[in-house]
């Protein structure tokens, strides 16, 4: 990754899905290097210790809040990202209600929430306390909900700033939008000639999951 970003020093260079435990000290050390955007995310899939061990991953909440929080020390402005799944088998009301305290504790940018879908031959699909389909999506609603207010709180705060964005793309005439280091998308007024460019922008209210904003001459 150092080299990567040393050899390119005029590109954003933003990493994919990352197992919570490859976040080390080694790991936030990248944070020297100013072309890595500030971006992570780290697949979560459940907030309760219990139903980690039936999913069978390999660190536990924890673990999993070191990694939020070395990263939080290492990158400024730095946002995260993750997946949930709802209903996996087993999960009881008490250990949904875990998930729902641990990732609005976490204050994700964005969450992506799935109901668990039982594919035959795997481990899961054989496991008891299979949950209903209505109840499944009863929970993905309710994560929804609560994900949905902590990233309008993360969003406000960035009103009044102002934020380099990359110019991606026009969905309008006279619109452009991109993406904030961090992974926050911007609109803002603006023409096809600003494609590809990276330009400073004031934000000046949330549109959405994202914010919009003008130009900052």
């Amino acid at each position: 990754m150092r080299r990567i970003c040393l050899a390119a020093p005029e590109l954003r260079i933003r990493l994919g899905s990352l197992e919570p435990r490859l976040v080390d000290e080694e790991f936030c050390r990248l944070a020297e290097l100013p072309n890595l955007c500030p971006h992570f995310h780290l697949s979560l899939q459940s907030g309760s210790d219990s139903t980690l061990r039936r999913m069978r991953r390999q660190y536990n909440t924890a673990r999993f809040a070191r990694s939020l929080s070395d990263l939080r020390a290492a990158f400024p402005d730095v946002s995260i990202t993750t997946d949930l799944i709802c209903g996996f088998p087993g999960e009881t009301e008490e250990e949904f209600a875990e998930t729902l305290a641990f990732i609005s504790a976490c204050r994700f940018l964005k969450v992506h929430i799935f109901p668990y879908s039982r594919r035959t031959g795997t481990e899961a699909a054989g496991l008891p306390g299979q949950l209903s389909r209505s109840e499944k999506e009863a929970r993905c609603r309710r994560a929804a909900a609560a994900c949905a207010a902590v990233t309008a709180d993360i969003l406000s705060g960035y009103i009044g700033r102002t934020l380099p964005i990359l110019c991606e793309d026009s969905p309008a005439a006279g619109l452009m939008q991109g993406y904030a280091p961090n992974y926050i998308p911007v609109a803002f007024p603006g023409g096809e000639e600003l494609h590809n460019t990276v330009v400073p922008v004031r934000i000046t209210a949330i549109s959405g999951e994202g914010l919009r904003g003008e130009i900052s001459h």
